[in-house]
């Protein structure tokens, strides 16, 4: 491993402070603490400015799947920039790895998604789903299909209209949003279920029946397409009650919506395939959705894949002589598209998708002892996907308070003992690189409980006792 270079690390926290501006940022919270510098990356551990070493618990933001320092991945990259780094990809423009990706794409894509439209991450391609949705209907002769439905707690992206799709309320005080084109369905939280539901099969028919009154009110002629992350990311880990997501698809086929499967973060090996929507859901989607572990963040590119049915409506000649006016002067990036077939032979060679199929469950299993402790209501998630959600009382569910942050608490915890995890609220999200072994496991869980019985700690000595104690 090559040598640490040497930072100035108080320079970069202040020159960081003065002049960046953070996704996701509480300015209050940011101006008084500002912001850790991550300077490398080896496997699955990272580096601060100050040369402190954590495992990368979150994978960078659900995407470093193969890990950092990756060879293959960096000089796939140099390779491509000597050649051509990118040029024009509108109309008839073109390059071999925009062209051989899209093959590789269309081979490892569930059904007859053959047809690759590039962007630059999750949130312009779920964009685009909904641009092609629009312009589709349109050409079908369909122009009032206009409505999208999503989902509560979703997450779709921060465009515009990603915005208005993302059914995380806490993010919308500030913004206004595209309201008119969204409708919103309840979330499948099978921890937090409706009163007077006593099971998954019950309140998967209760999930069904919502989204069949919600098409019944808006009316068919008006819904485009249903947006659903296979399983709900950053809005809480959520795994829908089984077969749930099979059944909107046959909802969706019954009054001609289409189904988009947003895979931004289950794609490409996290939950043990490639694609998850077919092999663990059961749903051959209209549209689906990709990004981040496409080229495991060693470059930004997303993807919006779709249907043979879809491409031929998109494709039909306009009597207006109208085309499909969309695109990004990065779409197609050719050094992205190198990395992101590069990034598809390591884990194919590495077999990383069986290694999820093998680890995955024991990761589940190891998080699911972690529900001893008092403030642990629930571990939920799949393979490397997980989260651990924190409650004030585990018998009635009742979260901590906000101005608690108990998840920042925690996560505060485990920084200090060497581990970075992603906290939402009340959760604990753990999204780390495919590479792990059972001891980096192990590690991990260790480290989270010590920080969780950390925070009980100081929750007492503030006396916040857990209701459950």
């Amino acid at each position: 491993m090559p040598a640490l270079k040497n930072y100035d690390a108080r320079g970069l926290h202040q020159a960081d402070l003065d002049h960046c501006i953070h996704p996701w940022t509480d300015f209050a919270e940011w101006t008084r603490s500002g912001s850790t510098i991550m300077v490398r990356g080896e496997g699955a551990y990272v580096w601060d400015a100050e040369g402190n070493r954590f495992i990368d618990g979150i994978g960078g933001l659900w995407f470093a799947n193969v890990g950092f320092g990756r060879r293959e991945l960096i000089e796939a990259a140099t390779d491509q920039l000597g050649a051509l780094p990118q040029y024009s990809y509108f109309t008839n423009l073109g390059n071999p790895p925009a062209a051989e990706l899209a093959a590789r794409l269309a081979e490892l894509a569930p059904g007859d998604l053959n047809h690759v439209f590039y962007s630059t991450g999750g949130s312009a391609a779920n964009e685009t789903a909904a641009r092609i949705a629009h312009y589709y209907f349109d050409n079908l002769g369909k122009p009032s299909k206009r409505i999208f439905i999503s989902r509560g707690n979703a997450y779709h992206g921060s465009t515009f209209l990603t915005s208005a799709l993302s059914g995380k309320m806490g993010e919308k005080p500030g913004f206004r949003f595209p309201d008119e084109f969204v409708h919103r369905v309840s979330e499948a939280n099978c921890y937090r279920m409706p009163d007077g539901i006593g099971s998954e099969a019950e309140y998967c028919d209760f999930l069904v029946d919502e989204f069949e009154r919600a098409v019944a009110e808006l009316g068919a002629d008006n819904v485009a397409c249903f947006f659903a992350e296979p399983i709900m990311g950053a809005g809480g880990v959520l795994v829908a009650p089984k077969g749930y997501h099979r059944r909107m698809k046959q909802a969706c086929e019954a009054h001609d919506v289409l189904y988009v499967s947003d895979e931004v973060v289950t794609a490409f090996g996290r939950l043990g395939r490639f694609f998850a929507s077919e092999d663990l859901f059961d749903v051959v989607p209209d549209i689906l959705v990709t990004a981040k572990g496409i080229t495991s963040g060693y470059m930004p590119l997303g993807a919006t894949i779709v249907s043979d049915k879809v491409f031929e409506g998109l494709s039909r000649p306009r009597a207006d002589g109208g085309i499909f006016s969309h695109g990004f002067t990065y779409s197609g990036h050719a050094v992205a598209c190198a990395v992101a077939l590069a990034n598809i032979g390591l884990m194919e060679r590495e077999d990383l998708c069986g290694r999820v199929r093998r680890t995955g469950p024991y990761f589940l299993e190891r998080l699911e002892t972690l529900g001893e402790l008092p403030i642990v209501g629930d571990v939920r998630g799949s393979h490397f996907m997980l989260c651990v959600e924190l409650v004030r009382d585990r018998e009635t569910k009742e979260p901590f308070p906000e101005a608690i942050a108990i998840g920042k608490r925690v996560d505060d915890q485990a920084q200090a003992r060497g581990l970075i995890v992603r906290p939402i609220g009340n959760l604990c999200v753990l999204s780390p690189a495919l590479i792990l072994d059972t001891d980096d496991i192990d590690r991990i869980v260790a480290i989270l409980g010590e920080s969780i019985e950390a925070v009980i700690a100081d929750l007492e000595r503030e006396g916040i006792a857990p209701a459950a104690a």
